[in-house]
Order: C-alpha cells, then structure tokens, then sequence
C-alpha cells in the first residue's frame, strides 16, 4: 500500500496529502492512515459533507491548508459539478499539484471538470483502479504516464492484467470482456473470512484451469493498450440480446449540460428481456420536463446508439449511495420494483 501511494502520487516531503475517502472504507485506512503514516507523509483528515455549509468546503480547505495532492471518489467530483465553476473559482488551488480519482469508473466529461477547474489545467489525474481484495492499486497511471480522460491507464509496475472472454483468451482491442489478473502480487486477499469456500467460487472458479484471479469488472484494452472499466459484471444489463454497462449511459447522460449525476438500472420487460430506467440529478439551472427528458433521451442516442436508449428518465434530488460515494443501483432497482431492498447498513443517503 505504502509502494503503491509513494509511485503513484510521488509523495515528497514537503507534500500535504489529502485523502478524502470515508476512514471506514478500504480506501480510508488504507490511504489516510497505513501508507501516509509508514511514508513519514503529511496527512490531512476531515470528516463531515463536502457541501456544508456551502459547496465550496472542500476547496476553501484545500486553499487554507495548501494541500498539495488530493484523491476523492468520481461521485463526490459529479456531486461538485452540479454547483457551477463559481464555487471554486472562489479560493486559490494553486498549490495543488496532483489529483486522485477511486471508487468507480470516472466518466470523461467530470475528468475534464476536474482537471480544468479544480487542477487549472496543470494536475495530472491518477484515476486509481483496485479494490479492498486487491490491498492496493493495481491499474493507474504513474505522474509521468501520458492520460486519456475516463482511462486507468495501464497496470501498475509488477502487475500482470488483462482482459478475456468466456473461456479466458484475451479479446481484441476495443472490446468488452472480464477483467483478470494472471498473477500473484502483494497484498492480494488469501480468503474471505470464515467462508474459505466462498472466496474460491467467487474469485477463482471461472478461470481455475488458467489459475487467473476474476475481478467481477467489465473492462476494455484500447489499441494502445490503455484500460477502461466499464462496471461490475453485475451491473451489465441485457437489452434485446446487447450486454450493456451502465457505466456508458451515465457517462452519456452526464456529459448533456443539464445532468450532474445518474444512474442507470435494469428492468424486466417481456419484449427486450431488460429495458433501462435512468435517474438523473440536474445541475443548478436546470428544471425537470417533459422536454428535457426528450432531449436527454436524443443525446443518449447520439453517443452511444439507440439500443442505450432509457425506455424512462426521472429527475430526483439525491441517489442511495455507500458512505464511500457508490452508487446502490440495486436499492434503486428494488425500490423500481416494489422489493425488498436488502442490507442498507452502508447507505449514507
């Protein structure tokens, strides 16, 4: 975890490291406390809503403190957008020097917010790909890696990744498949606690004749062998027989000026086998319609084709997120349907 933050984030001596995962999350004791702390880092902690009073908290901390490298989660960067630039063009951010993304795919359009606004142009982006099994990064740029806005890049030194079909051969560029590591590293998870059985079956079984650990994400490898995570296999959506992430959508929704945030869902239909329902919340500025959800429905067309088309659009004011920042598709999918909506002890909202 230390090697991890000190190549990826360059940490020097002089640095004021700001990590603004929740300190319960992997990423929080992981990267606020173990890694900065064996690193002999400056760590800074804050805990409360990045909103409140007002939406420039975070920014009037950073400006105040001179934090100088900054890691958050994508939602909490599209929660920011909704505000306007106003908010942070209101405190000086130059001291910072590089930023961090982790938790879930960042969509192109908030990369772009994010390294115009808050990294004037100047902070490269170190969009982090991991997970709590994994103990540290394992798909990320180094600061010198050239970036594409929305990619992890490439994996990190060590690592042996790569993206395969069904039976484990690795697909062509530019193609949807599983994403697998080939190889041990340090700091993997060796089982899951109490239930040795479960941790075979959910991580090995697939690919037990290749011996290749399955990440449970959707993935592509560009030409120039650069990785984009689509989402969890789980949140894949069958529409009239084409899988489809729900990470794409979003992205095509929340690149249209009016949304700051969505989430997309699946829902039984006896024609197409699933129909998608999407979620949006609007920017300040913006009303829900009839005619928005129009235009938004012909943008979503324009981008990523008719078959992403959301059979529904509806406006809402928050999304049931975990206090790490993702997004619970499967309450919004339980409540779409009159269900159960399960364990909800990590809702934060």
């Amino acid at each position: 975890t230390s090697t991890t933050l000190k190549w990826v984030f360059d940490l020097k001596d002089d640095d004021r490291w700001w990590c603004a995962a929740d300190p319960g999350w992997i990423t929080g004791h992981s990267y606020i406390v173990y890694a900065p702390l064996i690193l002999g880092a400056t760590t800074f902690m804050y805990e409360g809503a990045p909103n409140y009073p007002y939406p420039d908290r975070w920014w009037k901390m950073i400006e105040k403190y001179g934090i100088s490298v900054f890691y958050t989660a994508p939602t909490a960067i599209r929660g920011l957008m909704r505000f306007g630039d106003a908010w942070p063009g209101r405190h000086d951010l130059s001291s910072l020097r590089l930023l961090g993304s982790v938790g879930e795919p960042i969509n192109p359009e908030a990369w772009r917010w994010y390294h115009r606004v808050i990294g004037k142009e100047k902070c490269p982006i170190m969009d982090t790909w991991w997970q709590t099994e994994t103990g540290g990064f394992m798909i990320t740029p180094l600061p010198s890696v050239p970036l594409k806005p929305g990619s992890a890049t490439k994996p990190f030194p060590g690592i042996d990744a790569d993206i395969v079909d069904e039976e484990g051969d690795p697909v062509k560029p530019n193609e949807d498949g599983y994403l697998v590591i080939k190889q041990p590293w340090p700091g993997m998870a060796r089982t899951v606690y109490g239930d040795p059985e479960r941790y075979v079956r959910q991580y090995w079984e697939r690919y037990k004749e290749k011996g290749y650990y399955l990440t449970g994400d959707s993935a592509r490898k560009d030409e120039d062998g650069y990785y984009w995570i689509i989402g969890r296999i789980d949140d894949v959506i069958k529409v009239s027989g084409y899988r489809l992430g729900t990470a794409e959508i979003e992205s095509a929704l929340v690149s249209h000026p009016s949304v700051a945030e969505a989430a997309c869902i699946g829902i039984p239909d006896e024609l197409k086998g699933n129909v998608i329902w999407a979620y949006c919340i609007l920017r300040q500025g913006f009303e829900p319609s009839d005619k928005l959800v129009d235009e938004l429905k012909k943008h979503v067309r324009t981008e990523t084709g008719p078959i992403t088309v959301p059979a529904k659009i509806f406006f809402v004011d928050s999304l049931p997120k975990t206090r790490s920042g993702k997004i619970m598709r499967r309450v919004l999918k339980a409540r779409a349907l009159g269900k159960d909506e399960g364990d909800t002890s990590t809702l934060a909202s």
